[in-house]
């Protein structure tokens, strides 16, 4: 594996990391809007 790989590997696991992320603050907010979760239960 070449020094190049292995940085497109950590910018690709970094970015699906940044998406994960994400679509968890995503889902979060939803349930709050939603009001499944209480507000004052997520930071």
């Amino acid at each position: 594996m070449s020094a190049e790989e292995g940085v497109d590997r950590e910018r690709g696991l970094a970015l699906n990391e940044d998406w994960a992320a994400t679509i968890a603050g995503l889902v979060l907010l939803a349930l709050v809007l939603a009001r499944i979760v209480p507000g004052w239960l997520v930071p």
